[in-house]
């Protein structure tokens, strides 16, 4: 079994061994539902197993919380903040190690593992701060005499249901402010992960229940003829590459000017093919493997639809690099880049590897049209040096996403800011700003 490996020793320093309970419910380690593997996707060998909770199990739980909710609702804020600190301090204490753990389970190069449970140490902190500042507005009464002020209250339970490619950090956003907020918190990992999203909004809906979601994203940078472009080049690529294409803000397509088209072009086909694809844990990586086989196939098939719109339909569209998978043991494939029409119905579509679509455009309102023009609408940026384009991006008549960056990457997120998006990507938001106030109800005084 691969956890007997020498290089899988660092497992048993954060309490792991070849078979694991996989709940934690009314305060002990416990499970009684059936065992499932977990996978190295660089070789598709065994880590470990994991027995998952039962109906049963998760009831207990459920009914567990329920009277935990009970005390921790009335714990001061700031006591509450007190305790998220000492939680972040647990991780902090054992960063290197689950940040191996990410990468040896997920796929993601060791830097990216490690930064994403920093980012829940960050969020610990953030949380500290917030703890003191759940505040409510004072309002101006039209009666005499009279005053109203708002009061926030815990929802008492949060459910959390977190995807493969952010195991750690999204759990973290959303736990974080929850119990800080007075919630309990009932948190569902992915064995691999289907996407959930319309489900779960449907189910919640019809008991009336509060639901923040996060689901896709097709995002799109647009290079105008004024832009840096080294940066916009180097921005390009990790935004297309990174995590081997599977973020909800990968960037999956991409808008040049017509003036600048093939010049950035002609250096992306070259970067593209530089990119060191493997082991994600070995120094100098940048792409490791797609997180399952059948993320593999859906590569593969995704890209036998892009050469059928492209020939058939006279899209004009072709490969100008990658396109195919890594003979291996892993679940590797090549980096690729598209030349294709945006008519063309798959660049509509998430795909969820490292496939970027190009486009020529010939202004920013066309350039505009286009971002808005999908179903999506989670992570959009523009590379241009003139204010009248910045303002116009980011603005009414501009970017419909609700992460609109300017002279940066699409992927990636700072835990100060509201994290979610538009349309199909559901509306949501997590971590920064007032997000807080989702996770709690508010009374008016």
């Amino acid at each position: 079994m691969g956890f007997q490996k020498k290089e899988h020793e660092f497992l048993k320093e954060i309490g792991l061994g070849s078979e694991n309970l996989g709940g934690h419910v009314n305060g002990e380690w416990k499970a009684s539902g059936p065992i499932i593997s977990t996978v190295n996707p660089s070789n598709n060998q065994k880590i470990a197993e994991v027995k998952e909770v039962s109906i049963e199990d998760y009831e207990e739980g459920l009914r567990a919380c329920s009277e935990a909710a009970k005390t921790w609702m009335s714990v001061p804020a700031p006591k509450r903040g007190e305790i998220v600190r000492q939680i972040g301090d647990a991780f902090r204490a054992k960063l290197d190690h689950l940040g191996r753990l990410v990468s040896l389970e997920m796929g993601k190069i060791l830097p990216e593992g490690i930064g994403e449970v920093q980012e829940v140490i960050d969020m610990c902190d953030y949380c500290v701060g917030l703890s003191r500042q759940l505040n409510g507005s004072i309002i101006p009464s039209e009666r005499p005499n009279h005053m109203m002020f708002e009061v926030w209250n815990p929802l008492g339970i949060v459910g959390v249901i977190t995807a493969f490619n952010f195991p750690c950090a999204v759990l973290g956003w959303n736990a974080c402010i929850a119990l800080v907020c007075g919630n309990c918190v009932v948190w569902k990992g992915a064995p691999t992960t289907p996407l959930v999203g319309l489900m779960v909004q449907q189910t919640v809906n019809k008991r009336f229940g509060k639901c923040l979601l996060e689901l896709s994203g097709n995002n799109a940078i647009v290079v105008m003829d004024d832009a840096d472009i080294s940066l916009a080049v180097r921005s390009i690529l990790f935004a297309a590459v990174g995590t081997a294409g599977q973020r909800c803000t990968t960037c999956r397509r991409l808008f040049l000017h017509e003036s600048i088209y093939q010049n950035v072009l002609d250096q992306l086909v070259g970067v593209f093919k530089q990119v060191k694809v493997g082991d994600p844990l070995e120094n100098g990586t940048l792409v490791g493997p797609l997180h399952t086989r059948a993320s593999r196939e859906n590569f593969e098939k995704g890209i036998s639809v892009i050469k059928s719109e492209a020939c058939i339909l006279c899209f004009g569209g072709k490969i100008l690099t990658g396109g195919s998978v890594i003979e291996s043991d892993g679940n590797f494939v090549h980096p690729t880049i598209v030349e294709i029409s945006p008519s063309a119905s798959v660049v509509k579509e998430e795909l969820f590897a490292p496939v970027l679509y190009v486009m020529k455009i010939q202004s920013l309102e066309e350039a505009i049209n286009l971002n808005n023009s999908v179903p999506q609408g989670l992570s959009s940026s523009i590379f241009t040096r003139r204010p009248e384009a910045i303002f116009k991006w980011i603005g009414p008549h501009g970017s419909d996403c609700g992460i609109v960056n300017v002279n940066i990457p699409t992927n990636g997120a700072e835990i100060g800011g509201a994290f979610g998006g538009e349309k199909a990507t559901g509306g949501g938001r997590e971590a920064g700003s007032d997000s807080w106030k989702q996770y709690m109800r508010r009374s008016t005084w």
